[in-house]
């Protein structure tokens, strides 16, 4: 059952009351395609998913479809019944069936009730319905529900065993599977997915790049996982100022197309400004002349009608991070020392060590639950360990921390400048909107109250009032939640370019892979140290497999 030939996006545009979102959309989805839809935030990503499921209609264009085509929605706020077992909430997905089964056993219990009885009437219409209800619940399927179930569930990872325990027996990332297998046992032609990553620990991400890559369904997907993006999509299709680029490849092939692509436009803006400087000084110098006016009006009614080239590097213009120089710390910046540390009565760390270097950037690892924010509130004192010492160095260390919900913690009713002059009273208006610009508010942006902003604006906030003040040991603990793909980059940029230390928790393996030269790992309660890149750290984890392996 795979019907999907083509779906196509015609012109579509999308206006709300305060804001054109989509201005000429033309992309398509073939059979087997794997998308990764991408674009800054508020772009029209999500709006164009909705416009898939008929949620929301195009104010111009439409959506061509060829073909029947059936197609789920795997939104970020999934829905499981916590007090199902797994196999119930499996079972779920056969909404259809499950109403025949249900009134096949009303009519089997009926047929109970009326089997001695002489109303042969009853009888014999029971017996219709049984009839009618039993080749309907063949025909949808009804017979091979368990077997698809038993299928599935080593696909998802679970036992027989698991398939007994309850939902919420599970992590978040494990609940997500239980969904995810929903909306698969349900057979769609196409899967859509909107940021399916956000609170996976790596594990579990690295499964559904697999198990996405694997399946024969044609899947559109969101992310701000550029790595996840580059090994499950075969396409790219980016949203920039409400149209639409396809990209025939992964995110590492878009990204050096694009690139290649902004030469050339850049290259065809220059020689057109060029041209078009020489038509205006030819028609300005005519306009009077009573030989030439009239060819100088005619150059002009052309000029006019000339398709002017976008500039490439306005039309990206993005938030440029800028982190005020930090002050030089002594060698030594954080010491671990036999750290033994438990919560809820479960053991995170045991007689663990750690010392941290002056400049180092380092990207601290682990499953979620293993300890990661928790290790983060024991070196800022939010908690004293039970066991051992932590210790910042002793000349000069001065310590910011970005916490994971950190932009909650914004007041809502503020002004996004009154914020920062609340921080910094002796800063000029003008000094305040320049450091403001540099995290993506321009103009009136400024005064925009916090209530107002999205994930992405607030996250920026929240980081521009940590770094605002000078430091040299940064604590960042998911600090690319709610950025997206522009912001990361720049932020990259300005974490390599910070000379003070950088201790950071991170999901997101391509952030990882561009600003770590150290890797540490929670495992077996202890922290690893992997003095190299990422890269590093995962060469060295395949050698070590392999000799396990062996």
């Amino acid at each position: 059952m795979y019907f999907l030939k083509v779906i196509r996006f015609d012109k579509v545009s999308k206006i709300f009351q305060t804001d054109i979102v989509l201005k000429d959309i033309n992309w398509e989805i073939k059979k087997g395609e794997k998308i990764g839809l991408i674009g800054s935030n508020g772009s029209g990503k999500t709006t164009q998913l909705k416009i898939l499921m008929g949620e929301l209609e195009p104010t111009t264009g439409s959506i061509v479809k060829e073909g029947e085509i059936k197609i789920s929605y795997l939104k970020q706020e999934f829905d499981v019944n916590l007090n199902r077992s797994v196999k119930k909430e499996l079972e779920s997905a056969f909404s259809e069936i499950q109403l025949v089964s249900k009134k096949l056993i009303e009519i089997e219990n009926k047929l109970k009730i009326f089997a001695n009885s002489e109303n042969t009437n009853q009888l014999n219409s029971l017996i219709r319905d049984l009839d009618v209800n039993q080749r309907k619940f063949e025909s949808l399927g009804g017979y091979k529900i368990q077997s698809q179930i038993e299928k599935i569930l080593p696909k998802l990872g679970f036992s027989s065993a698991d398939a007994e325990d309850l939902v919420r027996k599970f992590s978040g990332g494990w609940q997500m599977k239980i969904a995810l297998g929903k909306i698969m046992l349900q057979e769609p032609d196409l899967l859509l997915l909107d940021e399916p990553t956000n609170h996976l620990d790596l594990d579990t991400i690295r499964w559904l790049e697999d198990y996405l890559s694997s399946v024969k369904t044609s899947v559109i997907l969101i992310s701000h996982d550029r790595y996840f993006i580059d090994k499950v999509c075969n396409k790219i299709v980016s949203i920039e100022d409400g149209r639409s680029n396809s990209y025939k490849g992964n995110y590492s092939f878009y990204l050096e197309k694009k690139l290649l692509d902004q030469e050339s436009q850049n290259k065809a803006y220059q020689i057109q400004q060029k041209q078009i400087e020489s038509q205006l000084k030819y028609i300005e110098r005519f306009r009077a002349s009573a030989t030439r006016s009239s060819q100088a009006k005619s150059k002009e009614k052309q000029l006019n009608k000339v398709e002017r080239i976008i500039n490439p590097i306005k039309k990206n213009k993005s938030p440029v991070f800028v982190f005020p120089p930090c002050p030089r710390s002594g060698q030594t910046v954080l010491k671990i020392k036999n750290l033994s540390h438990s919560f809820e009565n479960k053991i995170i760390f045991f007689e663990s060590n750690l010392k941290i270097l002056a400049g180092e950037k380092i990207a601290l690892l682990g499953p979620n639950g293993s300890g990661k924010s928790t290790l983060f509130n024991l070196i800022i004192n939010n908690l004293e360990p039970e066991i051992g010492e932590i210790t910042l160095g002793k000349f000069n260390v001065i310590t910011k921390y970005y916490q994971q919900n950190q932009a909650e913690a914004l007041d809502n009713n503020e002004k996004v400048i009154d914020l920062i002059f609340k921080n910094e009273p002796n800063w000029t208006q003008q000094k305040v909107r320049t450091y403001l610009g540099g995290f993506g508010f321009y103009k009136d942006s400024v005064f925009k109250i916090i209530r107002q902003l999205s994930g992405g604006e607030k996250a920026r906030l929240a980081l521009a009032l940590i770094v605002m003040k000078p430091s040299n040991f940064l604590l960042l603990d998911e600090p690319t939640n709610h950025l997206d793909l522009p912001s990361k980059e720049n932020l990259e940029v300005a974490l390599k370019k910070y000379s003070g230390t950088v201790f950071f928790i991170s999901h997101d393996r391509y952030f990882i892979s561009k600003v770590a030269n150290r890797i540490i790992e929670i495992e077996d309660y202890n922290l690893a140290s992997y003095n190299g890149n990422y890269q590093y750290y995962l060469k060295k984890k395949l050698k070590h497999k392999n000799n396990f392996d062996k």
